[in-house]
Protein backbone atom coordinates (compact mmCIF):
# COMPACT_ATOMS: atom_id res chain seq x y z
CA UNK A 1 0.00 0.00 0.00
CA UNK A 2 2.90 2.68 1.06
CA UNK A 3 4.74 1.79 -1.85
CA UNK A 4 1.68 2.23 -4.69
CA UNK A 5 0.72 5.68 -2.35
CA UNK A 6 4.62 6.85 -3.25
CA UNK A 7 4.59 5.86 -7.30
CA UNK A 8 0.93 7.75 -7.33
CA UNK A 9 2.44 10.78 -5.61
CA UNK A 10 6.02 10.59 -7.69
CA UNK A 11 4.02 10.30 -11.03
CA UNK A 12 1.68 13.08 -9.85
CA UNK A 13 4.69 15.44 -9.46
CA UNK A 14 5.85 14.56 -13.43
CA UNK A 15 4.01 16.36 -15.25
CA UNK A 16 6.91 18.68 -16.09
CA UNK A 17 9.10 16.13 -16.91
CA UNK A 18 9.39 15.77 -20.90
CA UNK A 19 9.45 12.25 -23.37
CA UNK A 20 9.37 9.39 -21.34
CA UNK A 21 7.92 8.46 -17.71
CA UNK A 22 11.13 10.18 -15.05
CA UNK A 23 10.83 7.27 -13.06
CA UNK A 24 10.54 4.15 -15.83
CA UNK A 25 13.27 1.94 -15.53
CA UNK A 26 13.08 0.86 -18.86
CA UNK A 27 14.21 3.97 -20.70
CA UNK A 28 17.81 4.27 -19.04
CA UNK A 29 18.81 7.73 -19.50
CA UNK A 30 22.38 7.35 -17.42
CA UNK A 31 25.54 4.81 -17.98
CA UNK A 32 24.96 3.26 -14.73
CA UNK A 33 21.29 2.25 -15.49
CA UNK A 34 21.63 1.40 -19.29
CA UNK A 35 24.50 -1.25 -18.04
CA UNK A 36 21.79 -2.62 -15.71
CA UNK A 37 18.96 -2.66 -18.04
CA UNK A 38 21.54 -4.44 -20.73
CA UNK A 39 22.28 -6.96 -18.18
CA UNK A 40 18.61 -7.31 -17.04
CA UNK A 41 17.48 -8.18 -21.38
CA UNK A 42 20.32 -10.72 -21.35
CA UNK A 43 19.58 -12.46 -18.39
CA UNK A 44 15.56 -12.43 -19.35
CA UNK A 45 16.42 -14.00 -23.32
CA UNK A 46 17.83 -16.54 -21.72
CA UNK A 47 16.03 -17.73 -18.86
CA UNK A 48 13.20 -17.07 -21.22
CA UNK A 49 14.86 -19.47 -23.43
CA UNK A 50 15.26 -21.51 -20.79
CA UNK A 51 11.48 -21.28 -19.90
CA UNK A 52 9.96 -21.92 -23.46
CA UNK A 53 12.65 -25.18 -23.90
CA UNK A 54 11.41 -26.55 -20.48
CA UNK A 55 7.83 -25.91 -21.01
CA UNK A 56 8.11 -27.54 -24.56
CA UNK A 57 9.38 -30.53 -23.95
CA UNK A 58 6.82 -30.87 -20.68
CA UNK A 59 4.23 -30.05 -23.43
CA UNK A 60 5.42 -32.77 -25.70
CA UNK A 61 5.82 -35.51 -22.86
CA UNK A 62 2.23 -34.87 -21.87
CA UNK A 63 0.54 -35.10 -25.37
CA UNK A 64 3.27 -38.04 -26.48
CA UNK A 65 2.70 -40.14 -23.48
CA UNK A 66 -0.82 -39.01 -22.80
CA UNK A 67 -3.25 -42.34 -21.67
CA UNK A 68 -5.70 -43.28 -24.48
CA UNK A 69 -8.72 -45.12 -24.57
CA UNK A 70 -7.45 -48.23 -26.52
CA UNK A 71 -4.99 -48.15 -23.73
CA UNK A 72 -5.25 -51.86 -21.40
CA UNK A 73 -5.67 -51.11 -17.88
CA UNK A 74 -3.94 -54.53 -17.47
CA UNK A 75 -0.89 -53.46 -20.01
CA UNK A 76 2.00 -53.55 -18.20
CA UNK A 77 4.15 -50.77 -17.66
CA UNK A 78 6.88 -50.03 -20.95
CA UNK A 79 10.03 -50.99 -20.47
CA UNK A 80 11.92 -48.37 -18.17
CA UNK A 81 15.46 -47.00 -19.07
CA UNK A 82 17.19 -46.20 -15.56
CA UNK A 83 20.21 -43.63 -16.03
CA UNK A 84 21.52 -41.88 -19.01
CA UNK A 85 25.02 -40.71 -18.94
CA UNK A 86 24.73 -38.43 -22.07
CA UNK A 87 21.57 -36.36 -20.71
CA UNK A 88 22.70 -36.45 -16.99
CA UNK A 89 25.84 -34.73 -18.34
CA UNK A 90 24.33 -32.25 -20.70
CA UNK A 91 21.93 -30.70 -17.81
CA UNK A 92 25.11 -30.60 -15.47
CA UNK A 93 27.12 -29.03 -17.83
CA UNK A 94 24.84 -26.57 -20.31
CA UNK A 95 23.44 -25.08 -16.71
CA UNK A 96 26.75 -24.48 -15.24
CA UNK A 97 27.91 -22.69 -18.29
CA UNK A 98 24.79 -20.81 -17.87
CA UNK A 99 25.52 -19.62 -14.39
CA UNK A 100 29.23 -19.28 -15.12
CA UNK A 101 28.44 -16.94 -18.35
CA UNK A 102 25.73 -15.39 -16.27
CA UNK A 103 28.03 -14.83 -12.92
CA UNK A 104 30.76 -12.87 -15.51
CA UNK A 105 28.69 -10.89 -17.08
CA UNK A 106 27.16 -9.50 -13.59
CA UNK A 107 30.26 -9.20 -12.55
CA UNK A 108 31.64 -7.25 -15.16
CA UNK A 109 28.76 -4.99 -14.53
CA UNK A 110 29.67 -4.14 -11.23
CA UNK A 111 33.39 -3.62 -11.74
CA UNK A 112 32.75 -0.99 -14.39
CA UNK A 113 29.75 0.58 -12.58
CA UNK A 114 31.60 0.74 -9.11
CA UNK A 115 35.26 1.22 -10.66
CA UNK A 116 34.56 3.57 -12.97
CA UNK A 117 37.41 6.19 -13.39
CA UNK A 118 36.43 9.75 -11.59
CA UNK A 119 37.38 13.34 -14.00
CA UNK A 120 38.85 15.55 -11.98
CA UNK A 121 35.83 17.86 -12.41
CA UNK A 122 33.45 15.22 -11.32
CA UNK A 123 30.52 16.85 -9.33
CA UNK A 124 30.66 15.64 -5.63
CA UNK A 125 27.26 16.01 -3.53
CA UNK A 126 26.69 14.53 0.02
CA UNK A 127 24.05 13.10 0.50
CA UNK A 128 22.02 12.43 3.98
CA UNK A 129 18.96 10.21 4.13
CA UNK A 130 16.46 11.32 7.25
CA UNK A 131 12.97 10.24 8.42
CA UNK A 132 11.58 10.88 5.99
CA UNK A 133 13.76 13.03 3.63
CA UNK A 134 16.92 13.93 1.62
CA UNK A 135 19.66 16.44 2.72
CA UNK A 136 21.83 17.28 -0.10
CA UNK A 137 25.40 19.58 0.36
CA UNK A 138 27.63 20.59 -2.32
CA UNK A 139 31.08 20.38 -0.20
CA UNK A 140 32.81 21.89 -3.14
CA UNK A 141 29.69 25.17 -3.56
CA UNK A 142 28.99 25.47 0.07
CA UNK A 143 25.48 24.75 -1.07
CA UNK A 144 23.06 23.16 1.65
CA UNK A 145 19.79 21.82 0.16
CA UNK A 146 17.03 19.42 0.36
CA UNK A 147 15.21 17.01 -1.83
CA UNK A 148 15.53 18.15 -5.12
CA UNK A 149 19.18 17.49 -6.43
CA UNK A 150 20.43 19.63 -9.19
CA UNK A 151 23.11 17.90 -11.05
CA UNK A 152 24.90 18.65 -14.73
CA UNK A 153 24.44 17.40 -17.77
CA UNK A 154 27.24 16.18 -19.74
CA UNK A 155 28.10 14.64 -23.44
CA UNK A 156 30.07 11.50 -24.62
CA UNK A 157 32.74 14.30 -25.66
CA UNK A 158 32.69 15.56 -21.80
CA UNK A 159 31.24 13.52 -19.61
CA UNK A 160 29.90 15.16 -16.15
CA UNK A 161 29.34 12.54 -13.69
CA UNK A 162 27.70 13.53 -9.69
CA UNK A 163 29.48 11.18 -7.85
CA UNK A 164 27.48 10.73 -4.16
CA UNK A 165 28.72 10.14 -0.65
CA UNK A 166 25.86 8.75 1.37
CA UNK A 167 25.01 7.95 4.82
CA UNK A 168 22.37 8.19 7.10
CA UNK A 169 21.36 10.38 10.12
CA UNK A 170 18.97 7.61 11.53
CA UNK A 171 17.74 4.41 9.96
CA UNK A 172 18.67 2.51 6.68
CA UNK A 173 17.31 4.03 3.56
CA UNK A 174 18.17 3.40 0.12
CA UNK A 175 17.96 5.86 -2.70
CA UNK A 176 17.05 4.68 -5.91
CA UNK A 177 16.24 6.59 -9.39
CA UNK A 178 15.12 4.01 -11.58
CA UNK A 179 16.40 6.03 -15.28
CA UNK A 180 19.21 6.97 -13.73
CA UNK A 181 21.23 3.96 -11.68
CA UNK A 182 20.74 1.10 -9.52
CA UNK A 183 19.42 1.32 -5.66
CA UNK A 184 22.13 1.90 -3.64
CA UNK A 185 21.60 1.67 0.77
CA UNK A 186 21.64 4.47 3.02
CA UNK A 187 22.88 3.26 6.11
CA UNK A 188 24.03 4.82 9.84
CA UNK A 189 27.72 5.27 10.23
CA UNK A 190 28.54 3.47 7.05
CA UNK A 191 29.58 5.81 3.87
CA UNK A 192 28.47 4.40 0.44
CA UNK A 193 28.78 5.78 -2.92
CA UNK A 194 27.24 5.94 -6.17
CA UNK A 195 27.49 7.86 -9.61
CA UNK A 196 24.85 8.85 -12.33
CA UNK A 197 25.77 11.29 -15.11
CA UNK A 198 22.29 12.21 -16.65
CA UNK A 199 22.60 11.99 -20.78
CA UNK A 200 19.72 14.49 -21.84
CA UNK A 201 18.12 17.51 -19.48
CA UNK A 202 14.99 16.83 -17.54
CA UNK A 203 13.19 15.71 -13.95
CA UNK A 204 13.98 12.11 -13.14
CA UNK A 205 12.37 10.37 -10.28
CA UNK A 206 13.07 7.89 -7.62
CA UNK A 207 12.53 7.31 -4.20
CA UNK A 208 13.73 5.25 -0.78
CA UNK A 209 13.63 1.98 -1.96
CA UNK A 210 14.02 0.70 1.94
CA UNK A 211 11.16 0.78 4.36
CA UNK A 212 12.47 3.14 6.73
CA UNK A 213 9.27 3.80 8.80
CA UNK A 214 5.39 5.12 8.23
CA UNK A 215 6.62 7.75 6.06
CA UNK A 216 8.60 5.64 3.32
CA UNK A 217 6.69 5.55 0.25
CA UNK A 218 6.29 9.62 0.38
CA UNK A 219 10.26 10.27 0.72
CA UNK A 220 10.80 10.77 -2.78
CA UNK A 221 13.29 11.67 -4.56
CA UNK A 222 13.71 14.94 -7.71
CA UNK A 223 16.70 14.50 -9.96
CA UNK A 224 16.86 18.01 -12.09
CA UNK A 225 19.49 17.49 -15.15
CA UNK A 226 20.51 21.20 -16.08
CA UNK A 227 22.20 21.70 -18.92
CA UNK A 228 25.84 23.48 -17.65
CA UNK A 229 24.37 26.69 -18.28
CA UNK A 230 21.42 26.26 -16.27
CA UNK A 231 23.38 24.15 -13.40
CA UNK A 232 25.67 27.38 -13.36
CA UNK A 233 22.96 29.92 -12.72
CA UNK A 234 21.53 27.45 -9.80
CA UNK A 235 24.66 26.86 -8.31
CA UNK A 236 24.66 31.02 -8.47
CA UNK A 237 21.55 31.35 -6.91
CA UNK A 238 22.02 28.65 -4.59
CA UNK A 239 25.32 30.28 -3.04
CA UNK A 240 22.98 33.82 -2.46
CA UNK A 241 22.08 34.32 1.58
CA UNK A 242 18.59 34.33 2.04
CA UNK A 243 16.61 37.84 0.70
CA UNK A 244 15.55 40.42 3.51
CA UNK A 245 11.91 41.78 1.92
CA UNK A 246 10.97 44.72 4.82
CA UNK A 247 7.28 43.58 3.73
CA UNK A 248 7.77 40.19 5.59
CA UNK A 249 9.44 41.28 8.92
CA UNK A 250 6.62 40.16 11.14
CA UNK A 251 6.60 36.69 9.53
CA UNK A 252 10.67 36.72 9.81
CA UNK A 253 10.62 37.55 13.51
CA UNK A 254 7.88 35.07 14.55
CA UNK A 255 10.07 32.65 12.99
CA UNK A 256 13.24 33.45 14.40
CA UNK A 257 11.33 33.81 17.95
CA UNK A 258 9.70 29.91 17.77
CA UNK A 259 10.63 26.64 17.49
CA UNK A 260 11.58 26.36 14.04
CA UNK A 261 14.97 27.81 14.62
CA UNK A 262 16.18 24.29 16.11
CA UNK A 263 15.40 22.55 13.35
CA UNK A 264 15.78 24.60 10.38
CA UNK A 265 18.50 26.41 8.84
CA UNK A 266 18.62 29.79 7.06
CA UNK A 267 21.75 31.55 6.28
CA UNK A 268 22.65 34.68 7.15
CA UNK A 269 20.44 34.05 10.35
CA UNK A 270 20.04 33.13 13.56
CA UNK A 271 18.08 29.84 12.60
CA UNK A 272 21.05 27.21 12.08
CA UNK A 273 19.49 23.40 12.96
CA UNK A 274 19.97 20.72 11.03
CA UNK A 275 17.37 18.49 12.51
CA UNK A 276 15.04 19.10 9.72
CA UNK A 277 15.60 20.52 5.62
CA UNK A 278 17.83 24.32 4.97
CA UNK A 279 15.05 26.80 4.29
CA UNK A 280 17.65 29.06 2.69
CA UNK A 281 15.71 29.11 -1.07
CA UNK A 282 12.88 27.07 -0.02
CA UNK A 283 10.86 29.13 -1.83
CA UNK A 284 12.77 28.53 -5.16
CA UNK A 285 11.35 24.35 -4.19
CA UNK A 286 9.10 22.95 -6.82
CA UNK A 287 7.73 20.36 -3.95
CA UNK A 288 7.49 20.46 -0.22
CA UNK A 289 7.35 17.21 2.18
CA UNK A 290 10.48 15.27 0.60
CA UNK A 291 8.96 15.97 -3.17
CA UNK A 292 4.91 14.60 -2.36
CA UNK A 293 3.27 17.94 -2.30
CA UNK A 294 3.79 20.70 -4.84
CA UNK A 295 5.19 23.84 -3.36
CA UNK A 296 2.02 26.34 -3.44
CA UNK A 297 1.41 28.82 -0.41
CA UNK A 298 -1.87 27.35 0.45
CA UNK A 299 -0.23 24.00 0.74
CA UNK A 300 2.74 25.50 2.56
CA UNK A 301 0.35 27.33 5.14
CA UNK A 302 -1.20 23.82 5.39
CA UNK A 303 1.82 22.43 6.33
CA UNK A 304 3.39 24.52 8.74
CA UNK A 305 -0.09 24.68 10.49
CA UNK A 306 -0.47 20.63 10.69
CA UNK A 307 2.29 18.91 9.03
CA UNK A 308 0.26 15.60 9.39
CA UNK A 309 -2.30 17.41 7.10
CA UNK A 310 -0.06 16.52 4.15
CA UNK A 311 2.27 13.62 5.25
CA UNK A 312 0.50 11.36 8.14
CA UNK A 313 3.60 10.45 10.14
CA UNK A 314 5.94 13.05 9.70
CA UNK A 315 8.69 13.89 12.40
CA UNK A 316 7.89 17.76 12.28
CA UNK A 317 5.34 18.35 14.99
CA UNK A 318 2.80 20.98 14.43
CA UNK A 319 3.78 24.51 15.61
CA UNK A 320 0.44 25.56 17.13
CA UNK A 321 0.02 29.66 15.71
CA UNK A 322 -2.03 31.67 16.13
CA UNK A 323 -3.62 32.40 12.27
CA UNK A 324 -1.94 35.99 12.15
CA UNK A 325 1.55 34.11 12.82
CA UNK A 326 0.71 31.74 11.00
CA UNK A 327 -0.26 33.34 8.11
CA UNK A 328 3.00 36.05 8.65
CA UNK A 329 5.07 33.21 9.00
CA UNK A 330 3.98 31.45 5.64
CA UNK A 331 4.41 35.14 3.80
CA UNK A 332 7.82 35.31 5.00
CA UNK A 333 8.55 31.67 4.06
CA UNK A 334 7.08 32.31 0.12
CA UNK A 335 9.89 35.20 -0.45
CA UNK A 336 12.98 32.68 0.56
CA UNK A 337 13.81 32.21 -3.08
Amino acid sequence: MFASQGWCGLAALATSAPGADPANMFAPAGTPADSIFSLSKLVLGITGGIFLVVSGILIYVLVRYRWRKSDSSSEQEPHQIYGSNQIELSWTVIPALIVVMLFLATTRVIYTTEHAHKPSDALDVTVIGHQFWWEYSYPRLGIVTANELHVPVGDPSHPLPTYLTMSSADTDHSFWVPRLAGKTDVIPNKVNTMWIDPQSPGLYLGQCAQYCGVQHAKMLIRVYADTPQEFAAWVAHQQQPAVEDPRVAEGREVFMHNACISCHSIRGTVATGRFGPDLTHLASRDTIASGSVPNTPENLHRFIENPANLKPGVLMPPMHLNSHDLDAVTAYLTTLK
